[in-house]
């Protein structure tokens, strides 16, 4: 019993070393190198097979400067001063969480989301999020605040089957993700919180709020 117990014991932390080591590794490539699928990017391949992904990497000067103060004013104020993590943001969650009884904010930061998308499942865990944060970690240390937030805007969704800056530009705009006007940029930040929803649903209470939000804000936000 003893030993069966080493065994697995043994396989376990294997696989979690792997597991790391893969993180690693990709993280490394991707450094230079364009991000062209993600893990939300697979899961949306397998489950709706039938309909292609829209996606289209862009350099980050090639993405409009006007996107990423809207997405940084929406997603992550703090992103240029943080090393991945943003505590206040985190207890501000919990405190809202708790006094709604349910869950209405995350308090993730735009790394968070990224090390999410581009490495695990939406299935919510104690794992999960612990593997969130060791992804995060390293990727705030291997990587610059720019890659981080061009990897970011390059890979989120902003629809279905529609991940990334260029190919959301294109299918809510018809242009390009480097002529993107303030007012479009600010609609795409917007429905960042349920791109799916919103894609249908343009005139939602909501997203107007949000859009007034991310309006106002939008002035003071720091980018790299």
């Amino acid at each position: 019993m003893k030993a069966f117990l080493t065994r697995t014991l043994l396989v376990i932390v294997s696989v979690i070393l792997l597991v790391q080591l893969w993180i690693f590794a990709s993280l490394a490539w991707w450094r230079t190198n364009p991000v062209n699928t993600t893990m939300m990017m697979r899961i949306d391949y397998w489950t709706e097979s039938s309909k292609p992904i829209q996606h289209q990497w862009r350099p980050y000067d090639e993405i409009s400067t006007n996107l990423k103060r809207a997405v940084v004013t929406a997603e992550d104020g703090k992103f240029m001063h943080h090393h991945g993590f943003d505590w206040d943001g985190i207890q501000t969650a919990l405190s809202r969480n708790k006094n709604e009884g349910r869950v209405v904010a995350g308090g993730s930061t735009i790394s968070q989301q990224l090390a999410k998308n581009l490495f695990l499942v939406n299935k919510r865990s104690f794992l999960r999020k612990g593997q969130e944060a060791v992804a995060t970690w390293m990727m705030e240390r291997m990587w610059s605040k720019e890659r981080i937030l061009e990897v970011y805007l390059n890979s989120i969704e902003f629809g279905d089957n529609i991940y990334g800056a260029e190919a959301a530009a294109k299918h809510y705009f018809g242009k390009t993700a480097e002529s993107l006007t303030r007012d479009q940029a600010i609609f795409l930040a917007a429905i960042l919180t349920n791109p799916k929803y919103f894609e249908d649903h343009r005139n939602a209470s909501a997203l107007k709020a949000r859009k007034r939000m991310i309006q106002r804000y939008m002035r003071y936000a720091e980018i790299p």
